[in-house]
């Protein structure tokens, strides 16, 4: 019986994501675990002095219709890289705490997700997603570090 039963895998559709897909897909495939590509997207708003204001509703269906189009291609790679079953789910929200809440809600004890590498002030001032996962995750995380990154030194 393999450790883990279930693998969350958090994809931005960045390169870092997509080094995390093929490390979830390889682990998937060695133990026959399934796993789901999770992606979490904000409505963007507009301040303005007079209040906030939001996209149109065709903004926001293309918005989703691309992210779509986009987690279907990571599922097709996901199948292509050999992992025996592949899921995927939607939804809005801040990512990091979906992350969390999808994780723990569906059971899932692994989350493999991409790690951007961002230190000192752009870390300060982006944070890190991956960094809020690993604190509040209920399950394993395992971050995966794009290899061809350079260390920035705080």
């Amino acid at each position: 019986m393999a450790l883990f039963q279930k693998i969350l895998v958090p994809i931005d559709f960045s390169r870092h994501a997509e080094r995390a897909l093929v490390v979830a897909c390889d682990l998937g495939k060695q133990f026959q675990i399934p796993i789901t590509l999770f992606h979490a997207y904000a409505i963007p708003t507009y301040p303005l002095p007079e209040g906030f204001v939001i996209p149109s509703p065709e903004t926001v269906a293309e918005l989703l219709e691309k992210s779509q189009a986009a987690m279907n291609a990571a599922q097709v790679k996901a199948t292509s890289l050999g992992a025996p079953k592949v899921e995927s789910k939607m939804t809005e929200g801040v990512a990091f705490s979906e992350i969390v809440r999808v994780a723990r809600e569906d059971g899932f004890d692994l989350i493999v997700m991409g790690t951007h590498g961002r230190s000192g002030l752009k870390h300060a001032l982006l944070g890190s997603v991956a960094e809020k996962v690993v604190r509040k995750a209920s399950c394993a995380v395992l971050t995966v570090r794009d290899p061809e990154h350079k260390f920035e030194r705080p």
